[in-house]
């Protein structure tokens, strides 16, 4: 409750009170900001109460939601990693501590904070190792598109359910042969009236499984001059006739969060499952993905944080060869290493943040934050599990999730490889 009662917010639909909405931090013109310490120089990279980006406010609800991952997720991951899922009173946990819908403007049904607030959920979700719950995906990715395209309707509809945990999102852009070429799906929506006729299958769906709303990504214009002008996104509800999901799919990490397989058979969608104009989809795509990326990026360095603070703690304690393995040169090298990596690349993402937070992040920056900070976390995590030894190796040891959880960022969200096209592009293009 600590979390709802930082908000200067009102009462709202529903008549409770929502989520903490900490002031919106004014650019570096809040009290005390010159006072905090910087992540070089705070004892731990996940300590409360450092990096200007942030207020005191930010710290209280910060402190709320580690605990709200202490208490209501850590004890349980197992058992979730065990069914490929994360439980739907989790979710509604969830909403009720005012976790969801951050972001989203309060007269929409979300909780109207600040993305500083937003990203806090997300970095103390990675500070917590536990990579089941697809928040992230649902508040600040699937809301966006229904909070700034859709109808009046369609916001009243779904945005105060989802902030509430209540209606789990999904976004369904991949296909079985159509990964970071978006150009190349074949999922298809065909007038009949003023209805559509969706067919069509996605794969590597975030959400998939306890998905109560798809936002799916189909061909609505074939005689479009490409496919990025042809292309539409609808709203499909679970429970309707045709909608189909398959298995959850068994993955080498992320293995609480549920991803699956969705299929489409002669789906008929009402006019009002049009989320935005028809045959502008690719476009509103095109517009949300620097704040996918962005998102990817701090999930990374928080990510790095977390094993670094892991893996420091482990050889200051773990003896060889008569001394902690703290008190060998070779590690604290090592360790000097990451922690520089970590914290050129913390100062970075946190500048991405401030620059997001001001509507002046550009794609190509949002390309550089993900491509590196990805990789920096694959770095990290590699260089954790070598000093861990044979422990590191071993499921129940931290570490041993981080690594593999680490693997899927440089490819989801566009492959590291596409983001470094995007930089080169800006890099030589004349305008």
């Amino acid at each position: 409750m600590a979390a709802r009662l930082l908000l200067r917010g009102s009462l709202r639909w529903s008549g409770r009170l929502h989520a903490p909405r900490p002031s919106r931090p004014a650019r570096c013109s809040h009290y005390g900001w010159k006072e905090r310490l910087e992540s070089p120089f705070a004892k731990k990279l996940t300590d409360i109460g450092i990096r200007r980006i942030f207020s005191s406010e930010h710290d209280i609800f910060r402190e709320s939601v580690r605990k709200f991952f202490q208490e209501e997720v850590v004890p349980y991951h197992t058992e979730w990693e065990k069914a490929g899922e994360v439980s739907r009173e989790l979710w509604e946990k969830a909403g009720k501590q005012g976790l969801l819908g951050i972001n989203i403007e309060e007269h929409h049904g979300g909780v109207g904070g600040d993305l500083y607030s937003a990203a806090i959920v997300w970095e103390e979700q990675a500070y917590s190792n536990c990579t089941g719950p697809g928040f992230s995906l649902h508040s600040n990715i699937v809301m966006p598109y229904i909070s700034n395209y859709g109808s009046e309707e369609q916001i009243k509809h779904f945005i105060p359910q989802m902030t509430a945990g209540k209606c789990i999102g999904a976004l369904a852009i991949t296909e079985p042969g159509a990964g970071s070429d978006m150009q190349g799906i074949r999922t298809n929506a065909k007038k009949d009236g003023s209805d559509w006729i969706l067919n069509g299958s996605k794969v590597f769906i975030t959400n998939g499984w306890l998905s109560d709303v798809v936002i799916v990504m189909t061909i609505t214009n074939r005689e479009a001059s490409s496919p990025s002008h042809g292309t539409s996104l609808f709203l499909v509800e679970n429970g309707m006739k045709g909608f189909i999901k398959g298995r959850k799919l068994h993955k080498m990490g992320l293995k609480a969060q549920d991803t699956a397989e969705l299929f489409f058979e002669d789906v008929r969608l009402p006019a009002s499952a049009l989320l935005g104009e028809e045959n502008k989809g690719f476009y509103y795509i095109m517009k949300q993905l620097s704040q996918e990326r962005l998102i990817i990026a701090d999930i990374a360095i928080s990510a790095s944080e977390f094993m670094f603070e892991e893996t420091r703690n482990y050889v200051k304690q773990r003896k060889a060869f008569g001394k902690p393995l703290a008190h060998m040169q070779t590690v604290q090298h090592k360790l000097a290493e990451l922690k520089t990596h970590i914290c050129v690349t913390r100062a970075f993402v946190d500048s991405c943040l401030q620059l997001h937070e001001e509507k002046r992040l550009d794609a190509a920056t949002a390309a550089m934050a993900k491509y590196w900070a990805s990789e920096v976390q694959n770095r990290v995590a590699y260089d954790c599990v070598q000093l861990h030894g044979g422990w590191g190796y071993m499921w129940e040891y931290p570490i041993a999730k981080a690594y593999v959880d680490a693997r899927l960022q440089p490819i989801y969200g566009g492959t590291n490889e596409i983001m470094k096209e995007l930089i080169a592009k800006e890099i030589i293009s004349d305008k």
